[in-house]
């Protein structure tokens, strides 16, 4: 019996863990930190053997084979110990791939995978297809490969991830951008971090789709030097082609043997940036075997996830939206873009390395920012003499307070924070929780 090693017990390790049980595994999880209740619950019914609060080293390294949840970095002691005695470590994803028959829809990039990936589920949804949602979203792929119900398995799949795949295929792959972000987990190596993305086209074949933005320089330029087996499908915002889809005058346009096209108008999600998703999304849709009819419907009646330009509340004409999920500097881009009128601008958090200088021509529009983080000093030296106004707190009440202060009637009160939310929120689930709650606070306060 072959043992396994699980680094990491939440729901990725988890997942993983009850694949490795239920296909006859001698199953071990280890997790260096205290393991959620609902967690620990799920090993213990299932007779898993684990730890917490550390790594016993002995056990670890006896593995025929490790799989590691994403957040844990390759430079830990127990993972180089594990690669100096060449033990294989591997992503969760890579785990529950081989036990699956479905046809996979991998989903990558910088930004807007999330909302990509929930889009080509709920298109596949409304076109009546036996369709599973996995990744960093939603449930472990693990968790799913354990019964293996469902003719398509759409992933959200992230760059950590893609670095523990070796034998993973997509059918379909989407890559939608590639940003600087992340690079404290590249040795600060942007081309590293390109290389990973570009795993999600690993081992794919003329019989796949590569679905791709043309309109993001570094894909465009990558592609030029690598060699891609699979069917290369550009989608774009200001091109034309024969195959594909592009962006013209109010409509998305989807060419190949009976051409059609979409009003933006009549879409749920609103932004350039969203009008690149939906393309991507009806494009892996139609592959999969989708009608037009059923997408136009499926892009209409589309609802995102929480965190990703959610409107928070309106206090007195001030309008507040919650853009947690926006932790690098791209995203933060295209939430401030969408916007024509006056924003006042929550930002901050743990900077990741982040170049600010892309934001700058935005700034016209942004009639203050509130830094909202432990250490403001890199997001104020960028700002001030650029916005209006830049004032600063460590405090999310203080921050929708400032923000409500400082705007108009009319204006947008935007969290678009460019950075990680780890110095003063558990993640960004939290901190846009925390700040729908803040804004609820604040209209008491305002109506009492």
């Amino acid at each position: 019996m072959k043992k396994i090693v699980i680094l990491g017990a939440a729901e990725s390790g988890t997942g993983a863990a009850l694949l490795g049980k239920a296909k006859g595994y001698d199953v071990f999880v280890s997790d260096s930190n205290r393991i959620r209740e609902e967690f620990r619950k799920e090993l213990q019914d299932a007779g898993v053997a684990y730890e917490e609060g550390g790594h016993t080293e002995e056990i670890v390294l006896s593995a025929g084979e490790i799989v590691k949840s994403p957040g844990i970095p390759d430079q830990v002691p127990i993972l180089k110990k594990a690669a100096a005695k060449g033990i294989p470590v591997i992503s969760e994803l890579e785990f529950a791939f081989r036990h699956v028959n479905g046809k996979i829809i991998a989903i990558t990039g910088s930004n807007g995978k999330t909302t990509t990936t929930l889009l080509v589920y709920h298109l596949l949804k409304e076109a009546g297809l036996n369709v599973g949602l996995a990744g960093n979203v939603g449930n472990s792929f693990a968790r799913l490969a354990i019964d293996d119900p469902y003719d398509f398995y759409v992933i959200e799949v992230s760059s950590f991830q893609l670095d523990g795949m070796y034998d993973f295929k997509a059918g379909t792959a989407i890559l939608l951008n590639i940003t600087p972000d992340h690079l404290d987990r590249y040795d600060y190596n942007f081309q590293k971090y390109i290389d990973s993305k570009f795993r999600i086209a690993r081992n794919m074949t003329h019989k796949d789709a590569f679905i791709y933005f043309a309109g993001d320089r570094t894909i465009v330029n990558e592609l030029d030097k690598r060699q891609i087996a699979a069917n290369c499908i550009p989608i774009s915002l200001d091109e034309s082609g024969e195959t594909g889809a592009f962006y013209r005058e109010g409509k998305l346009v989807f060419m190949g043997s009976a051409p059609w096209s979409y009003d933006v108008s009549q879409a749920s999600l609103k932004g350039r940036h969203n009008y690149v998703n939906m393309m991507a999304a009806a494009e892996a849709a139609l592959i999969a075997g989708a009608e037009p009819e059923a997408v136009k419907r499926g892009l209409s009646t589309f609802k995102n996830a929480a965190h990703r330009m959610e409107p928070a509340g309106e206090v007195n004409g001030v309008s507040f939206v919650n853009d947690s999920k926006a932790t690098n500097v791209d995203a933060a881009y295209y939430a401030l873009e969408s916007f024509t009128g006056p924003v006042v601008w929550i930002a901050g958090g743990t900077d990741k390395g982040n170049d600010y200088q892309p934001l700058y021509p935005l700034m016209e529009k942004v009639r203050a920012l509130v830094c909202l983080g432990k250490d403001n000093s890199k997001l104020k030296a960028s700002f001030e003499g650029r916005v209006g106004k830049v004032v600063e707190t460590q405090d999310i009440d203080s921050a929708v307070e400032m923000a409500y202060r400082l705007s108009r009637k009319g204006d947008v009160a935007l969290l678009s924070p460019a950075c990680a939310s780890f110095d003063l929120f558990e993640n960004y689930i939290d901190r846009g929780e925390k700040f729908k709650a803040a804004v609820r606070r604040l209209k008491e306060r305002i109506n009492e």
